[in-house]
């Protein structure tokens, strides 16, 4: 099998839910044979740029990026939001793993709190690790999404714009869509009982979206904004009781997929069992498939400048 990287090449690669540069030391494909983690196909033995040699690890092929502007871009982008998340999470959180917790310079932090790689240390300290390991959520993240990822980053942090709110389709209509489609495929899915969990799985994705929103996935720039939203909608004299509006029925596509390629982070810190959190990613992963197909709809074309308003009080 032909593998699309080689030894000593300059890689970036997914360690949790962040982007590190890396250098590949080896290179095999496994079968069912000789595989060393319960996975076939190409996997490469990496080395993170600045890391202790105890993190080497052994990565399947799915974890890795090509160096390239866009990929360091998505690199940057993911770390510039982990790092709002975590300067938002307020002093309570301070020490916890919440996002920027992995980007200190400590290898203990790079490791998202994983034990040491090289199996030295006490028997009790190695049966701790095991039983605290919780299961990881690998998403397929398309090229063309990683792409929007980079372009609103870049608008809202290099170019001062703001994705205008309210959006259509919402984040509501959205999943309500991508519920419709799935239930549409009939047999043509290879989703697990999609009549029966599809309901669960959106409910708990807009209930997130809704939690999240405020504290994990805007950036400094667009805070302003949100304050307005929630007077407007949400807290100011003139909302009605009762007549309240979710983050979910004004925010869109923007930031629904911020959150989704922030899940994985969610999960880690989670008490999701193993079964739970591989139902969970193929049906994002089937989301984000559709939020691709359907990426010209979803997707602003264009975003809007700040008003002076919000210039204004970004600054103050």
């Amino acid at each position: 099998m032909s593998l699309s990287f080689t030894v000593s090449e300059r890689i970036l690669c997914y360690h949790g839910p962040l982007v590190y540069e890396a250098k590949i030391l080896k290179a095999e494909t496994w079968d069912e044979t000789n595989t060393k983690l319960s996975t076939v196909g190409p996997h490469f033995f990496v080395h993170y740029k600045g890391w202790k040699q105890t993190w080497d690890e052994w990565v399947p092929i799915t974890r890795l990026l090509k160096f390239n502007d866009t990929n360091v871009q998505l690199q940057k982008a993911l770390m510039a939001q982990a790092s709002a998340a975590a300067s938002t999470s307020g002093s309570s959180s301070k020490g916890k793993a919440h996002g920027g917790g992995m980007m200190k310079d400590s290898s203990s932090s790079r490791g998202g709190g994983l034990g040491r790689k090289d199996g030295r240390g006490t028997k009790r300290g190695r049966e701790e690790d095991d039983s605290s390991k919780k299961p990881e959520m690998k998403l397929n993240v398309p090229e063309v999404l990683k792409v929007l990822l980079v372009d609103d980053w870049e608008a809202i942090t290099k170019n001062s714009q703001l994705v205008s709110v309210p959006r259509r389709p919402t984040v509501v209509e959205i999943l309500q869509q991508f519920k419709d489609y799935v239930i549409g495929l009939g047999k043509n899915t290879t989703l697990r009982e999609p009549e029966l969990v599809l309901p669960t799985i959106i409910s708990g994705l807009q209930v997130y979206f809704d939690r999240s929103l405020g504290a994990n996935l805007l950036y400094r720039f667009e805070r302003p904004q949100y304050a307005e939203i929630r007077k407007q909608y949400v807290t100011g004299p003139k909302v009605q009781v009762g007549q309240e509006k979710d983050m979910s029925a004004i925010y869109g596509a923007e930031h629904l997929l911020r959150m989704l390629v922030s899940l994985p982070q969610m999960v880690s810190s989670s008490t999701m069992d193993a079964e739970s959190v591989g139902l969970v990613r193929d049906y994002v992963n089937e989301l984000l498939m559709f939020m691709m197909n359907d990426r010209s709809r979803l997707f602003l074309i264009e975003y809007e400048s700040s008003s002076l308003q919000y210039q204004n009080i970004s600054r103050s």
